[in-house]
């Protein structure tokens, strides 16, 4: 709206201290001028709105509560540190695979990555088969050991004593944190 348009003379009419003798008197004339069912209409309409205003205000403050009981709840939430399993390196195996070697001169053992092999064609070595198998399962640290194959017994096809290991490492990292 350009200003040029404006009628200022118009606004200066509603400023003016007359105005609010004005309103006044309209005011005390209104139940005259109209009737008493209209007053009665715009009383209640004016209620039910009061009634809503405070409705609004009410659910508001309860909201507010609401928000707040949530928060503190969030903030009683644990915070679980998250468990990792990925593959031990060969430069863990290998050189455990090696130092366990002479000790169970009976056996073969080998690696092959994250792979140990514990086998032996007789099945007298059974003890020492069963000792190797629970050395590599508590070898390292943080190491935790899958039973990829086991046979013992005349029912193996290639060796009578063969178990394959796969060697994982346990890592606890931080819990991942939701940004919001």
């Amino acid at each position: 709206m350009a200003s040029k348009g404006f009628d200022f003379r118009a606004l200066n009419r509603y400023l003016n201290p007359q105005a609010s003798d004005d309103l006044n008197r309209f005011l005390e004339k209104l139940p005259q001028n109209t009737g008493n069912t209209v007053l009665i209409a715009a009383g209640i309409a004016w209620g039910a709105a009061a009634a809503l205003g405070l409705f609004a205000m009410m659910q508001t403050k309860e909201l507010t509560e609401l928000r707040g009981k949530l928060q503190a709840s969030e903030a009683l939430k644990p915070i679980v540190p998250m468990v990792n399993m990925s593959a031990a390196s060969d430069g863990e195996v290998k050189p455990f695979v090696e130092r366990i070697k002479p000790i169970y001169s009976g056996l073969q053992i080998n690696n092959t990555g994250n792979t140990v092999a514990v086998q032996s064609k007789d099945t007298a070595q059974f003890s020492q088969f069963r000792e190797a198998i629970g050395h590599v399962t508590s070898g390292g640290i943080g190491w935790k050991v899958r039973v990829e194959s086991f046979c013992v017994g005349r029912e193996c096809k290639t060796n009578p004593l063969d178990a394959v290991l796969k060697v994982e490492k346990l890592s606890i990292d931080k819990p991942a944190t939701e940004t919001e």
